[in-house]
């Protein structure tokens, strides 16, 4: 399953993409953001079985929750929002919907395995 994911994920390249202003009508712009945001949502399933992977170094709730990783990788999700120029409070809110996800998935990982 993870093979399948990186390979898609792998599909998507800034060769076979426009640039922005090579975009001749809202169609096309719109084609452009789809490819985009389906390249998004790969990587997070790519992050996701990552999750998956790590919960087999953990072995409590409290390594799954580690707060200190958990704030040093908000703040630096803040640093890459603002290299590119987008609103770091954004960027932090999104990634702390998608961790608290991801943590919820861990902590039921971790229960069914000391089943």
């Amino acid at each position: 399953m993870y093979q399948l994911i990186i390979i898609k994920c792998l599909c998507l390249t800034a060769d076979n993409m426009k640039v922005p202003y090579q975009c001749q009508n809202i169609k096309e712009v719109r084609q452009e953001i789809d490819e985009i945001d389906n390249a998004i949502i790969c990587l997070i399933a790519k992050r996701f079985s990552y999750i998956q992977e790590i919960i087999k170094y953990k072995s409590s709730t409290d390594e799954v929750y580690a707060k200190n990783r958990y704030d040093t990788v908000i703040g630096k999700r803040r640093e890459f929002a603002q290299h590119h120029n987008l609103d770091p409070d954004v960027i932090e809110k999104m990634y702390r919907i998608m961790m608290n996800y991801f943590i919820e998935k861990q902590l039921e990982l971790l229960k069914e395995r000391q089943k």
